[in-house]
């Protein structure tokens, strides 16, 4: 019995360290502000992200998503510079603007993008262009 409940007690704590999301990846996330309704969805580390019915761009480090709307900012290279700093270039989908950005890492769960240079990073919205913060805060997806 004794051999019983420690092999349960073993599993059950197997279990739950298995399913804690590891918190040393921090550039491999689904970031949003519900605010602006945009979102990131990033991984830096094995820069394999495919944007959603445009795989024609293959596979990148991330890309910036408007909520409802297929619009979207491509990371077309991602360098970290420390473990909670990023440093990005971004193109929109027309290929007609450019920027540089940093993405940082402020805490477990939030996160700021902050634009560097170029082009002013704007969404669509009701048919018009918002131009969106220079810097933008950004939750993780729990």
């Amino acid at each position: 019995m004794r051999k019983f409940v420690t092999l349960l007690f073993c599993s059950i704590l197997s279990a739950v360290a298995y399913g804690q999301e590891p918190t040393s990846r921090p550039f491999c996330a689904y970031l949003y502000n519900n605010e602006y309704e945009v979102y990131l969805k990033i991984n830096f580390y094995e820069q394999n992200v495919t944007v959603p019915d445009q795989e024609l761009y293959g596979q990148l480090p991330g890309y910036l998503g408007k909520k409802n709307n297929p619009f979207c900012w491509l990371i077309t290279s991602a360098t970290l510079k420390d473990g909670a700093r990023a440093e990005l270039s971004l193109i929109n989908d027309y290929g007609s603007e450019d920027l540089k950005a940093e993405l940082t890492c402020l805490n477990d769960s939030t996160y700021e993008l902050r634009q560097l240079s170029g082009s002013a990073l704007k969404v669509p919205k009701k048919g018009k262009w918002m131009k969106l913060p220079r810097r933008l805060p950004l939750k993780r997806r729990p």
